[in-house]
C-alpha cells in the first residue's frame, strides 16, 4: 500500500490504498514525520510491507503491530511509551459478512494512524470532510474524538434498519407465518449477538477513559467531554441491542404460537371430518351385511331412499347441528 507522490496531502491527511509501490510510502511517511506537524495515516487492508514501514519509521512496539496484523481483537487500549494503541469497531458496509469493521489506532500528540482491513464508511466519510477544509489538524485529541465518534455512530443506523424490519416481522407473522419469517428472525438475533460482543467491551473500555483510569497524550479536560459523550452514546447502543433482542425473541415466540395455532385449527378440522365421517361408516357398514334377513326384506327403491340415503342424510344432520351447537363449527 501506497500513496501517488504527486498527490496533494491537504491538512496533512494521508490515505493509502492497495497495490503500488511501497517504497514510496515510507519516503513519504518519513517526511510527514520528519516535518513534526500532526498528520493521519489511514491504512485499508494492510500487507506486510506495510507493518515493516510501521516498524521502521514509527518505532512502534512489536506486541502493538503483532496485534494490529491479528485482527478479531478485543476493544482495548495498551499504553506505551509515546503513543496509545486503540481496537475500537464500528459499523462496516452492508455486504460484509458480519456488519463489523475492526480499526486499530497507534495515536500519539505527532499522528494517528488507523488500520483495518473491511471497508469504514465513517472513516471514508471524515477524511472527506478534512479533505475539503484544507487545513492542518489543529486539535489531534479531537481528531481521535471524531474517528471513535463516528465508527460507534455508525451502528445507530444499522440498529434503526433491524427495528424497522422487526416492526414489519410482527405484521408479517400475523399474516402468514412463514419459514422465511423464522429464518429471517435468527439471522437478525445473530446479527445482534455479534454486535454485543464488541458493544459491551467497548463501553466498559470508554467508561476508562471518561473516569480517568485511561487517557490519551495530550488529551485535555475538554476533550474528556467529548469521550464521555462517546460512552453515553454506548450506552444507548447497547440498550438498543438488548431490547431488539427481546423484540425478537417476542416476535419467535408470537411465530411459534401462531404456527401451533394454525396447526390446532387443521387438527380441529380433520377431527370433525373424521367425527362426521364415524356413524356414516358404522350405517353403510350395517346395511352392506350379507345377512339373510337384510337380503330378504331390506330391498327395492323406498328403502334404498329411507335406509341408504335418508338415514345417513340425517345422521349427518345431527352431527353437523350438535358441532354448530357447540361453536366448534365457528372457530
Amino acid at each position: 500500500m501506497s500513496i501517488d507522490p504527486d498527490a496533494p496531502d491537504p491538512g496533512n491527511l494521508l490515505h493509502c490504498s492497495a497495490k503500488r509501490r511501497l517504497q514510496i510510502e515510507r519516503d513519504r511517511v518519513h517526511d510527514l514525520l520528519a516535518d513534526g506537524e500532526f498528520f493521519w495515516l489511514d491504512l485499508h487492508d494492510p500487507e506486510v510491507g506495510d507493518l515493516e514501514i510501521l516498524r521502521d519509521e514509527f518505532g512502534f512496539h512489536p506486541l502493538s503491530l503483532e496485534d494490529s496484523w491479528r485482527f478479531d481483537q478485543r476493544p482495548k487500549i495498551d499504553e506505551y511509551d509515546d503513543y496509545v494503541f486503540l481496537v475500537v469497531f464500528g459499523a462496516s458496509s452492508e455486504d460484509d459478512s458480519d456488519g463489523l469493521v475492526e480499526v486499530h489506532c497507534f495515536y500519539s500528540d505527532r499522528f494517528l494512524v488507523t488500520v483495518h482491513r473491511d471497508a469504514a464508511p465513517s472513516l471514508a466519510a471524515l477524511r472527506e470532510r478534512y479533505v475539503k477544509r484544507d487545513a492542518p489538524v489543529d486539535d489531534p485529541a479531537r481528531l481521535m474524538h471524531a474517528v471513535v465518534d463516528g465508527l460507534v455512530d455508525s451502528f445507530f443506523p444499522r440498529l434503526e434498519t433491524i427495528d424497522d424490519r422487526i416492526d414489519a416481522l410482527e405484521d408479517e407473522i400475523f399474516r402468514d407465518a412463514g419459514d422465511a419469517a423464522l429464518q429471517e428472525i435468527f439471522a437478525m438475533k445473530r446479527t445482534l449477538v455479534t454486535m454485543r460482543k464488541v458493544i459491551a467491551p467497548q463501553r466498559d473500555l470508554f467508561s476508562s477513559i471518561v473516569v480517568g483510569v485511561e487517557s490519551f497524550p495530550g488529551m485535555t479536560d475538554d476533550d474528556q467531554r467529548y469521550f464521555r459523550d462517546v460512552y453515553d452514546h454506548l450506552i444507548r447502543i447497547g440498550d438498543m441491542v438488548d431490547t431488539y433482542r427481546d423484540l425478537l425473541t417476542g416476535a419467535m415466540d408470537v411465530y411459534l404460537s401462531t404456527v401451533s395455532n394454525r396447526l390446532n385449527v387443521v387438527m380441529k378440522q380433520l377431527a370433525i371430518i373424521a367425527t362426521v365421517f364415524m356413524p356414516l361408516t358404522f350405517l353403510t357398514g350395517f346395511f352392506g351385511q350379507n345377512l339373510g334377513w337384510l337380503v330378504a326384506n331390506v330391498g327395492g327403491l323406498g328403502h334404498f331412499l329411507v335406509f341408504g340415503i335418508g338415514l345417513e342424510l340425517m345422521t349427518l344432520a345431527i352431527v353437523v347441528g350438535y358441532f354448530f351447537r357447540r361453536g366448534w363449527l365457528g372457530r
